[in-house]
C-alpha cells in the first residue's frame, strides 16, 4: 500500500502555477496499477482517495500507520466503487460481491479489507473515498439498481446526463460521505453543467470508461481565472471548495463523484453563469 500525499493550493497560489505544478497539486494519476493498492491523502478536508486493481492476487490494505491511528478507518468512513469487472471485497471477514458500478459502503471502525477479482482477464477496480466520520453505520452494498437516478442537463446544450446517487441520505446514510456516478448521455459532452462553487464542500471526481485515446478537458480555478487539466481514463481530479468543477470530453465518459465537508446537502451550490467565466 502506497500513501502519496496532496497538500492542496490556495486561490491566489494557483495564478501562479504551470501545468505540471498544476497537476502535481491535483491530479492523481496511475490509481490503478495491477495488484497494488495506491492511496492519496489530501489536506483538503483530510480526503483520501485510492484505486486497488487485484489480479493475480488479493490485496489487503488497513493499516493506519500513514496517518497516525491505529487502523486506517478507525475515525474514517469508506465508499468504494467497483468500475471495472466483478469483484468482492472482504470487511473484517464479512464478504461482499461488487458488479460493475456498484458501490460499497464501509462504516467507520473497519480493521481490515481485502479486495480480489473474480477474473484475471477482467479484473475489478476498485475506487475509494474515505473521509473523518465521527458516527457509526453499518457497512452497506448498494447496487446499481438501488442507486437513486437524477436526470440533468439538456441534449441542445450537449450537458444531458444521468447522476446516480449511492452514498447519500436517500439512499445509504452516511456521517460525512457522499458519492455517486455520473454518465454523460449519447452525444452529449459536458458535465456540471451550469458550473458553481459549494464553499461548505470539497469534491473528487474518477474519470472513467474512456477511450485510451481520449481525455476530459477538466476546468477548475476561480470563476473569474479558470484553469484546466488534461485528465485520462482512471485519473482522479481534486476539486476544492473555492474552485469551479466542469469539464467536456473528446469521446464517452461517466464519473465518479465524492464530496465532504460540512453538510451533505446536494443542492447548497452557488451558481456560476457561463457568461461569468474567463
Amino acid at each position: 500500500m502506497t500513501m502519496k500525499v496532496l497538500y492542496g493550493a490556495a486561490p491566489d497560489d494557483v495564478k501562479g502555477y504551470d501545468t505540471q505544478r498544476l497537476r502535481d497539486a491535483f491530479l492523481m494519476t496511475d490509481l490503478f496499477a495491477a495488484d497494488r493498492v495506491n492511496f492519496a491523502y489530501t489536506h483538503v478536508d483530510r480526503l483520501i482517495l485510492g484505486g486497488a486493481m487485484p489480479v493475480e492476487t488479493r490485496l489487503a490494505f488497513g493499516s493506519g500507520e500513514d496517518i497516525g491511528t491505529p487502523y486506517l478507518l478507525f475515525a474514517r468512513e469508506m465508499g468504494i466503487a467497483n468500475l471495472g469487472g466483478t469483484g468482492t471485497i472482504a470487511v473484517d471477514g464479512e464478504t461482499f460481491t461488487l458488479e460493475n458500478r456498484d458501490v460499497l459502503y464501509v462504516g467507520r471502525g473497519a480493521r481490515e479489507i481485502v479486495v480480489s477479482s473474480l477474473s484475471a482477464d477482467v479484473p475489478a477496480r476498485f475506487y475509494m473515498n474515505s473521509v473523518p466520520a465521527g458516527t457509526d453505520f453499518p457497512h452497506r452494498l448498494i447496487t446499481r439498481k438501488e442507486a437513486k437516478p437524477l436526470d440533468l442537463g439538456d441534449a441542445r446544450r450537449s450537458n444531458k446526463r444521468r447522476l446516480a446517487m449511492y452514498i447519500h441520505p436517500e439512499v445509504s446514510p452516511s456521517c460525512l460521505l457522499l458519492m455517486g456516478i455520473t454518465d454523460l448521455a449519447e452525444g452529449s459532452a459536458w458535465n456540471t453543467m451550469p458550473p458553481h462553487l459549494h464553499e461548505r464542500r470539497m469534491e473528487a471526481y474518477c474519470y472513467f470508461d474512456l477511450a485510451p485515446e481520449d481525455r476530459v478537458m477538466h476546468m477548475m480555478g476561480r470563476p473569474e481565472e479558470t484553469r484546466h487539466l488534461v485528465v485520462a481514463n482512471g485519473d482522479a481530479v481534486l476539486s476544492p471548495a473555492w474552485s469551479i468543477h466542469m469539464g467536456a470530453g473528446t469521446g464517452p465518459y461517466a464519473f465518479v463523484w465524492g464530496m465532504t465537508g460540512e453538510n451533505q446537502e446536494y443542492n447548497d451550490v452557488s451558481p456560476v453563469a457561463v457568461a461569468d467565466l474567463k
